[in-house]
Formats: C-alpha cells, structure tokens, sequence
C-alpha cells in the first residue's frame, strides 16, 4: 500500500520506517527543508536504537523516501497519517491542535481518490470529528475516511513496540476504513496481534488513559517509597511484593525523581483539561499531575541534604540528564528541575549524558559538561544519579572514590544496593530504602 507520513520527528519517523519496513510504499512529509536535507543524506535528527539502520535499509530497497511537497506525495496514497506535535498550550495546558488542523486543510487540497486520513499524533476525544469538518467544508465532494490510530511506542524501544505491540488501536467509522487499516497492518497478523477496532472517540480516549494510568502507577510507588523511608521499609521489596500480583502487574512500579518525557507530563494535563470541558472532573489524574510536578523539584533537597545541608562553593556531579536512558529526549526530564535548584544553592554542576548533552546545553545554563563518566566525578563534592543509563550501572566504586573529593552518591534510581555501597565506602542515599552508609 501506499501510505504519507506528514511529520518527521518521533513518531512519524518511527511509524514511516516500520511500514516500510512491513512492504508499503512510504513518503515522510515535512516542511523543514533541513531536516528532509538530513535525511535524504542518511541523517537521523533523533536519537532511537536501530532507527538509522532500518531506515537506510527501506531507502535502499525503495520502500521509503522523503519530501518537502504535500502535493505530490498525497494524491496517490491509500492513507494519509498525521504525525505532528500537539504540544501543551502554553497558559491553559490544553492540547495545541494547530499543526493538526493544518494538516487537515492541506490534506484537503490535494488528495485525490478515496483516501483514508489517519490520526496518529495523541488528540484529545473529539479531534477526528474536527479533522473530518475541516476536510469535508473544504471538499464536499472528496471520498475519505478519518481513523484515529494511536502510537503506543517507548523511547528507546520504538521499533519493537511498532513491530511487536501488545495491541494496535484502530478508531473508524465505516467499513472501508477499517478494511485498509487491516492491510497496513497485515504483517502482525503474523503474530496474532491483537488488533482492537473502535469508534474514533473511544480509540482517542484509550490513549489518554493508557498514559494516565502508567503516570499513577509511577506516582503511586514514588509515594509509597516515601513512606517506606518512613517506616523502614523498602520500597523494591514493596514493589515485587505487590507487582507479583497478576491484577497489579509488575511495571512502572520503579520509585525514583518523577516521570518527565515527551508523553506523560502533557497527555496527563490534556486529559485534565478534557474532563475539565466536560464537567467530568479526574481528581486523580489532577492530584498525579500535582505530586509529579512536586516531586522533580523536591529531589534538588535531598542533594542539599545529603551534603549537610549546603551546597555553597560545592562540585555536584550529575550522571544522566535524558528523562530516561536510550533517548536524547530532554522534555520535562527531571534534570531540568533538579540542576537549577543545585546551581541556586551554590553548587556548581559537572553533568555527563551518552546522547542528550547536545538537546540539554540548550535548556541548562551553566553547566560544567564533562565528556565521559569518570571525568565527571573528578574532585566532585557529590554524585547525582538522575538518568539509569547502562554505563552508569556497573561503576568501578574504587576508582570514582579515588576521583571524588568526598565520597557521596545520591542514587534516585536505586541502581546500587545500600550494603554495598556502605561497603564501598560511599554515604548512599537512594530513593525509598532503609539508609546505610559512612
């Protein structure tokens, strides 16, 4: 089939190279002449695993191709994806449709035939019902479908969340569309994917919900690891011992500084905003959003605290800046909360990321960047662990006591096990466990 991705950033990259990759005909659309340059030159703007070769292979075989015209890429396609931003509205926390009723009018100009109009971007319940006004007051007379087809793909394990998914979710209205979303996704069959037609509302709801509830999850554990610092508890064991339960699941049950990225933070206070509009409010959504926020910037307290309560004329080494590892995706990473705090403080920060230094040197001023771990902990007066990178997992504990001027690590993804670490000679703090340590 024959299928135009409108947007090339995260999702539109990712979905084009997998359908290429299933034998459909892809052309990635965007307006940003550079980026297309890039690509067309085999440069990948984003930072996934497996992404740069999957999409060299599908240009090679001829599956996949990139352009700056709208016009010339639609008339022919069986189905049309939007994959734009839909950021946070700044003021109101509403979802910016703007990129996606833009591409709707253009959609209009020039598609020819019947043609199915998929959204792919996260919309709250009610946007393919805009999507199909805005065509339809154009083009009376055009012949098309509007399907609501989330992305559930993770940051660093897209690829395999595209191929492999534990469901796909299709929103249509009327037999033909749902007739050409089977053949597009034809090869998961295969593996006996569970495909689950909807109405569009209900296929746009699902999104939203499904992030909320993985943000409660997460929220839910980080407040329950504060309670077992509390208690003496420990927050993994509490963690194991209830995820065990097939009804709870063991996922997003990971304590640590609070979830930032490029889905949760938004999506969350979309949905809140929705229900809001329809006097249908989600205390508890409301209340995650709220402790979220919180969190980030209370984890800058418990540096201060582990360095007696001063940071002044202090070095805070910061290992891990992306939101979470394999990504250089710096949006609300709890970094961008943390480091400010430490810098107010009087800390001066030395920070090491594998791929996101780049994105962060925007976002955090005055910031010592180091260029590899150890470099980072030279003479440092601390050691934050903000981000679980692989690297950071298997640190020679020797050889960065020797580098730190004191040896203080505060751990807020429980990496390390306090008794080692108390072993190693280190004062561990981590994140929801009973403290040992100098």
């Amino acid at each position: 089939m024959r299928v135009t991705m409108i947007g090339t950033g995260y999702v539109g990259l990712v979905s084009g190279a997998c359908f290429a990759d299933f034998g459909h005909e892809v052309v990635c659309v965007d307006k940003d002449e550079a980026k297309i340059r890039k690509l067309e030159a085999g440069e990948i703007p984003i930072y996934e695993p497996g992404l740069e070769a999957l999409v060299a292979e599908n240009v090679k075989a001829g599956r996949m191709s990139f352009s700056l015209d709208l016009a010339a890429s639609t008339p022919k396609a069986d189905a049309v994806f939007i994959a734009v931003g839909t950021p946070s509205r700044r003021g109101d926390g509403f979802a910016d449709l703007s990129y996606v009723y833009k591409a709707a009018e253009e959609i209009a100009e020039v598609m020819d035939g019947y043609t199915v109009v998929v959204t792919k971007s996260t919309v709250p319940v009610g946007t393919g019902t805009e999507v199909e006004d805005i065509i339809r007051r154009a083009r009376p007379d055009a012949d098309f479908s509007v399907v609501s087809n989330p992305e559930f793909l993770r940051e660093g394990a897209a690829i395999m969340d595209f191929k492999k998914p534990d469901r796909v979710v299709v929103g249509a209205e009327d037999e033909r569309a749902r007739k050409v979303m089977r053949e597009l996704y034809r090869p998961l069959y295969l593996n006996e994917t569970p495909i689950v037609f909807t109405n569009r509302a209900t296929s746009e709801l699902i999104k939203y919900a499904a992030n909320a509830f993985l943000a409660t999850k997460i929220t839910f554990i980080n407040e329950m690891a504060d309670l077992c610092e509390k208690v003496g508890a420990n927050v993994q064991e509490v963690a194991r011992g209830i995820g065990l339960d097939g009804r709870i699941g063991s996922k997003f049950l990971h304590a640590g500084p609070g979830y930032g990225g490029s889905c949760f933070p938004k999506d969350t206070l979309a949905l809140v905003r929705t229900a809001q509009v329809h006097n249908s409010p989600t205390k508890i959504v409301e209340a995650v959003v709220e402790i979220n926020d919180a969190r980030k910037k209370q984890m800058a307290t418990r540096v201060i605290e582990a360095c007696d309560g001063s940071l002044d004329g202090k070095t805070v080494a910061v290992l891990g800046l992306t939101f979470k590892p394999n990504t250089d995706d710096m949006r609300d990473a709890p970094s961008l909360d943390i480091i400010p705090v430490l810098q107010a403080a009087g800390a001066k920060v030395r920070a090491f990321d594998p791929a996101g230094m780049h994105e962060a040197q925007g976002l955090l001023k005055d910031v010592d960047y180091a260029e590899g771990t150890y470099q980072t902990l030279e003479d440092a007066d601390a050691v934050v662990i903000i981000t679980e990178w692989d690297e950071f997992r298997a640190l020679d504990l020797e050889r960065a006591k020797s580098l730190m001027k004191t040896p203080i690590m505060i751990d807020l993804r429980n990496i390390y096990r306090p008794d080692e670490m108390a072993e190693a000679g280190f004062a561990y703090h981590s994140i929801g466990r009973p403290y040992k340590g100098k």
